[in-house]
């Protein structure tokens, strides 16, 4: 076929739908194999851009198997105008990547085999995740994993009714130097991370998530009580973990956003950062699309949500020391 004519058909098949679509078309966006269609619930994150970026580049990693995104539903933040105004621009990006924009979570699911669920609105969640479980896909659930704590723990009830293991991080628990820390020496740690606010949301559930998920990926589980001091741009919250050992969280408003910490072993300091960007977190996702275990326990994330709501309650109580089990029992922890 002439290289004009083709052109001219191609032009014409998209436009009315048959012949060669644009995933038939480019090689970086050929059909992924069963098993291997990822779809995106929220276009209103950089975080489903860069996912969307890594798996249907041109010449994507071999770690990522050939797992490719091929449709994604938008919505998504409805009030939250730093959220909203994404997704135009963020529709049109990944449709210039081979991704199909589709109207519903329910269609979306009956295109794809495993989900993204990367709505930057925590306080949607709960709903679109029981629309996945439901389904039986495997669902990785981008941070805040839910707005509030008696919906973290619904959503890990659910995983356990439906048997669908999930998947939640942030990108910071993969910081650099973070790999070479034995974590059986670990003495204490101090962390720290932007902490902007977002009013529909606990304070730390919006950002400063990521430099909590951070201390607990050196320290790990056992924090039995925590205190806040607060201030407009400055928040410091101290745990006490139940063999005696202390961490620390320093949430940012002013400054250079940056992200890093110092570790406490037996075998001396070491220093936490630069961040590392998202491709280490995108190689877990993808091994737990293929094998479907999770590399961070329901129990360690439930922690780390239950931390920070008790931090909220330290704020509410003039820094007192609140235990997690108090705020665990409120939002009705069975």
């Amino acid at each position: 076929m002439h290289s004009l004519s083709r052109r001219k058909f191609i032009l014409q098949s998209a436009a009315t739908g048959v012949g060669l679509g644009l995933m038939d078309y480019f090689p970086a966006m050929s059909r992924p194999a069963d098993g291997k269609r990822v779809g995106i619930i929220g276009l209103d994150t950089s975080h489903a851009i860069a996912f969307t970026k890594g798996l249907n580049a041109m010449q994507p990693d071999p770690v990522y198997d050939g797992y490719k995104v091929v449709a994604a539903y938008p919505y998504g933040s409805k009030d939250i105008e730093s959220s909203t105004k994404r997704i135009p621009g963020y529709v049109e990006e990944v449709k210039k990547m081979g991704v199909e924009i589709v109207g519903s979570v329910k269609e979306l699911l009956g295109k794809t085999d495993v989900i993204l669920l990367e709505t930057n609105d925590g306080r949607l969640h709960l709903e679109q995740a029981l629309e996945v479980f439901k389904s039986g896909k495997r669902m990785f659930i981008d941070k805040p994993v839910a707005a509030s704590l008696s919906d973290t723990l619904k959503i890990y009830e659910a995983s356990k009714k439906y048997n669908m293991p999930i998947f939640t991080a942030s990108s910071l628990r993969y910081i650099k130097g973070i790999e070479s820390i034995d974590k059986k020496k670990v003495l204490g740690a101090d962390t720290y991370s932007p902490a902007v606010l977002e009013k529909t949301h606990p304070d730390f559930f919006w950002y400063g998530i990521h430099g909590v998920e951070t201390l607990y990926t050196v320290m790990g589980t056992g924090c039995k009580s925590v205190t806040r001091v607060n201030t407009p741009n400055t928040d410091i919250v101290v745990g006490i973990w139940g063999d005696g050992r202390t961490g620390t969280f320093r949430g940012t408003r002013t400054g250079k956003h940056d992200y890093g910490g110092t570790v406490f072993t037996e075998d001396g300091n070491k220093v936490l950062g630069p961040y590392g960007g998202y491709e280490p977190l995108l190689v877990d996702i993808i091994k737990y699309f293929k094998t479907g275990e999770v590399p961070v326990t329901p129990e360690e994330t439930i922690e780390i949500f239950a931390f920070m709501e008790a931090a909220d309650e330290s704020k509410r109580q003039g820094g007192k020391s609140v235990t997690l089990e108090s705020v665990l029992a409120k939002a009705g922890k069975k």
